[in-house]
């Protein structure tokens, strides 16, 4: 169950010749496909691709309709090695992932179809997720792109070039036989517009002719000696021809202006951002009309050196734009100017930063400081001078962290509450939403090295002496790499240690998507694979289930087993309990629905007695639920603030839960919140309320009887 929904979205998909789309970028690029007869599609979620996977199984119904082939890749590897279907058939392909991790994971595959090359249009779209707001390492596509000779696009953020990227793209992998890449930041990835549609093309060659006249061509198999013909014919043949293609179809754009004295080189996805900065300074229009020449590089791999020595020959000094390290771009140009024997003076990362995103503040900053250097005059003379930026008022740190109602933060809840009792552990963590266990108030986990490799980054600690290590996996993180690289190596090792693996039903982190063990009926998918099932058909023996992760004893207990065990071998708990988020997705509608049409519903909700508090706010520090904070006291002879239930609160029972389990006291209550009551729920309200009278007048009656200093004293004490 996805987070979001694209059914009514994808009736854009059917837009025809000469309509008019309007929407979001990535719905943009999937229409793009569809124009291009694309004849099957692959890929595996990850922000800020992810929404691209969900508008391809939502538009399931269109691309059955056009003979397209769609698949949920079980990961990157497997969605690379799904463009071998147009190694030796004319079969354009397209597959998407999260840069750079879904890339590195899917590099072996990748570096043999670049090798052999491509008879097919291959088309890879790489959601770059990059800067201060990124889950991933800073790292960038251009690498890979320069290592294995894969072409590399960049357009700029607007859908007519996403679309025409998209396009151009298959033509330029088919003349040069090359895979080709395009790179989506996420602002082009959520970015709207509209576009002049075409028709929908069914592929011009199918899946099924493919199968019906197989071919088999080894030299595009990267085995001795075609391997090493491979390179000769990527540098003497394939690069040519790409160059070729690039010029004759004017993928770069230079954009003329009236001060030729300077100019602006940039990548193509960082247009809007040059624009708003030269708008700012006076030397851009609001309609993107520059007065200052600007070099777009929608394909930033492989560069022509022909179109930037043009640019550069008549001017006295140029700025290459290039978000990220190292400056590939900026190395390059220098040397084809270089051995053009052209003096234009080349600037860069001298006056913008040397990493980091270029946002529109750094930009602004790095055009002034490059006009300023290499065309003062230009500046805007009236520009007062600019006092040093207030100091930002101090916000408190925010880390980010689980949803309130997460079943995962009970599991570490219970891991902090044994390491209370056994001792601190090395915890080898993963990718995903239990990665958030390493900040605060958990401040659990020591490393993390990619998905699905949290039991393999532990295995090194085998047969220390020092006790055993844990390793955490999600679902997604299990099926995608962890059940080889991880279970089975550790059953092929005989390793000893504790592998905790968080099933909560989805690919939770990426947006819900559904996993081989997703408990809903997927109807093109087969779903309700058991994990346990898995691990055990590995060699596991040691097997719990904990199916309900808001117990925190049973957590505890289960935990404190397997560390304590005498049995060998690997030990595998399974913690299973569906996502929050996906739960209320699912249930808030139904409980709207039922409100509205005056049906009965109950809602759990938690809170706490402030006369049974002590402030001691353990609760916080063992669950940092949002939806618990502090108020004031209300007893006036107690200094310390009380805990807080707010009005975010999901039902969940955690907090309860976790003051059972640290035996700290029984503050917390449940409130089953009633709507639309039936009369036996109003009959058994005023019950209640009854005898809570009867018992109020009762000890009021036994305090009245009491003599007045033991009166005081009782009160004080109480």
């Amino acid at each position: 169950m996805a987070e979001r929904t694209f059914v009514e979205e994808v009736k854009k998909l059917r837009l025809g010749q000469g309509e008019t789309f309007q929407g979001e970028g990535i719905l943009a690029v999937t229409k793009a496909l569809l124009q291009s007869g694309v004849a099957y599609v692959g890929g595996y979620q990850g922000a800020p691709i992810s929404h691209l996977m969900d508008v391809l199984a939502d538009a399931q119904p269109i691309l059955e309709e056009l003979g397209v082939h769609f698949e949920n890749n079980a990961s990157e590897a497997a969605a690379a090695a799904m463009l071998a279907a147009s190694v030796n058939y004319p079969l354009r392909g397209a597959v998407a992932w999260k840069s750079t991790v879904g890339t590195n994971v899917a590099s072996d595959a990748l570096a043999n179809l670049a090798s052999g090359g491509v008879t097919g249009g291959a088309l890879i779209i790489v959601g770059e997720d990059y800067g201060d707001g990124s889950s991933i390492m800073q790292e960038r596509t251009h690498a890979f792109a320069m290592k294995s000779q894969i072409w590399l696009l960049d357009p700029r953020p607007n859908l007519p070039s996403i679309v025409k990227a998209v396009e151009m793209g298959f033509e330029l992998s088919e003349a040069s036989n090359t895979p080709v890449m395009l790179e989506l930041r996420i602002r082009a990835c959520h970015v709207h517009g509209r576009f002049q549609t075409q028709a929908n093309r069914s592929p011009d060659f199918t899946i099924d002719e493919a199968l019906a006249n197989p071919v088999r061509d080894t030299s595009r198999i990267v085995l001795p000696p075609a391997s090493f013909q491979h390179e000769h014919e990527k540098i003497n043949a394939r690069w040519p021809a790409a160059v070729q293609f690039i010029q004759e179809h004017g993928l770069n754009e230079t954009f003329p202006g009236e001060h030729g004295e300077v100019g602006l080189i940039l990548q193509g996805g960082l247009y809007n951002s040059v624009i708003r900065g030269l708008e700012r300074l006076g030397l851009a229009d609001t309609f993107g009309n520059s007065r200052i020449p600007l070099h777009v590089l929608n394909v930033t791999y492989p560069l022509v050196d022909s179109e930037l020595e043009a640019f550069c020959a008549d001017k006295r000094a140029v700025l290459m734009i290039e978000e990220g390290q190292p400056d590939y771009l900026e190395q390059a140009l220098s040397s084809i100017l270089r051995r053009a024997d052209i003096d234009t003076r080349l600037h860069g990362k001298d006056v913008l930063p040397k990493a980091g995103e270029y946002t529109g503040k750094v930009m602004l900053e790095g055009l002034r400081g490059f006009l300023a250097a290499a065309a003062p005059e230009l500046l805007p003379q009236d520009e007062p001078a600019r006092a040093p930026a207030p100091a930002a008022p101090t916000l408190p740190p925010r880390p980010p962290g689980f949803c309130t109602g997460c079943p995962e933060r009970p599991i570490f809840t219970a891991m902090k509450l044994v390491e209370r009792e056994l001792g601190p552990r090395h915890v080898s963590c993963d990718i995903g939403c239990h990665l958030f266990s390493i900040l605060p108030p958990f401040n659990i986990g020591n490393t993390t090295m990619g998905y699905g490799l949290g039991a393999s980054a532990a295995s090194a600690f085998h047969g220390s002496k020092g006790g055993r290590a844990i390793s955490v996996m999600g679902d997604g993180g299990f099926w995608h790499n962890g059940l080889t690289n991880g279970v089975a190596n550790a059953v092929y090792n005989g390793d000893d240690d504790v592998l905790l693996i968080v099933d909560n039903f989805y690919s939770a982190a990426t947006g819900g998507q559904d996993l081989p063990s997703s408990r809903a009926e997927n109807p093109n998918r087969h779903t309700n694979i058991p994990i346990e099932q898995a691990v055990k058909g590995v060699g596991v023996k040691w097997v719990r289930v904990v199916d309900r992760t808001y117990d925190v004893q049973r957590m505890k207990e289960t935990l404190t087993e397997a560390l304590t065990t005498q049995a060998k071998g690997p030990k595998v708990i399974i913690a299973q309990s569906e996502c929050m988020l996906n739960l209320q997705r699912r249930e808030k509608p139904k409980v709207r629905q039922a409100l509205k049409e005056g049906k009965r519903t109950v809602r759990q909700r938690f809170g706490v007695d402030s006369d049974t508090c002590t402030g001691d706010h353990a609760c916080i520090r063992i669950s940092g639920c949002p939806s618990l904070s502090i108020q004031p006291n209300p007893d006036p002879l107690r200094e310390h603030p009380i805990a807080q239930v707010d009005n975010t609160c999901v039902g969940c029972g955690l907090c309860g839960e976790a003051a059972h389990a640290a035996v700290l006291c029984p503050s917390f209550y449940r409130a089953d919140v009633i709507s639309h009551p039936s009369r036996w729920d109003r009959l058994k309200h005023r019950w209640r309320q009854g005898i809570i009278r009867r018992l109020q007048a009762w000890h009021e009656k036994r305090l009245a009887q009491l003599p007045s200093t033991a009166h005081l004293s009782g009160e004080a004490h109480a």
